[in-house]
């Protein structure tokens, strides 16, 4: 299944041209991105599935020829990438099933200051591209990241898991009461961000929590 534009975004289009978030081509307003940079992505197709949630999906492997989109997402320069990424990931959910199992959207939170240094939440970007692909409502406020964390890259499986305790807090449990949420991030490495917050939302009164991610890790064997 393919989202189609709305009437808006095909106007600014016009004005402004969409590029490839990877190569930085010019694309036709129906793409997402570049044939060439495509079809070098592996599309994920394992049967991984984060502690405590019901269901994952996710877009891409997370290699070197997707990255660059990733990095223009994260160093704030976002270009189209929030679009080209949330619309994959709307098929995504729509062909794997989760967008008629799903009640509400929420992005994982950022922290106060990471979020004032960046200035927005590419999670939240993309969950605003899903929202309005599969008429699902978002709430970017319903969740927020309570402590700072050491950043989760530079720790092992284990200490992510200690790291992440705690992290996070729903501050609206009446827009989640008995609902089915979709928890939404950009890259999934291990999980245990996903893990934590599927818990913690279940622990304030979901019924149950889906989570999706741009790109996934592939398992290292």
């Amino acid at each position: 299944m393919s989202m189609k534009l709305d009437l808006k975004s095909k106007f600014l289009d016009l004005l402004f041209p969409r590029r490839c978030p990877v190569c930085g081509k010019f694309i036709d307003a129906e793409s997402r991105f570049c044939p060439e940079c495509y079809s070098k992505f592996t599309l994920y197709s394992d049967d991984f599935v984060p502690e405590n949630a019901s269901g994952f999906t996710a877009c891409f492997d997370y290699d070197a020829a997707v990255k660059p989109a990733i990095m223009l997402l994260k160093d704030g320069v976002c270009g189209n990438a929030d679009t080209s990424f949330g619309l994959e990931l709307a098929d995504k959910l729509v062909s794997c099933g989760i967008a008629d199992k799903i009640d509400i959207i929420a992005p994982v939170p950022m922290s106060a200051k990471d979020r004032k240094k960046r200035s927005f939440n590419q999670s939240e970007l993309i969950c605003r591209v899903i929202s309005k692909a599969i008429e699902v409502p978002v709430s970017a406020d319903v969740l927020i990241k309570s402590r700072m964390t050491a950043p989760q890259k530079e720790l092992n499986r284990q200490l992510r898991t200690i790291n992440l305790q705690d992290a996070f807090s729903v501050v609206k449990p009446e827009l989640i009461a008995d609902k089915s949420v979709l928890v939404v991030d950009d890259i999934c490495t291990t999980g245990s961000t996903l893990s934590e917050i599927a818990l913690t939302l279940k622990n304030a009164g979901a019924s149950a929590v889906y989570c999706a991610a741009c790109c996934k890790t592939p398992k290292v064997e």
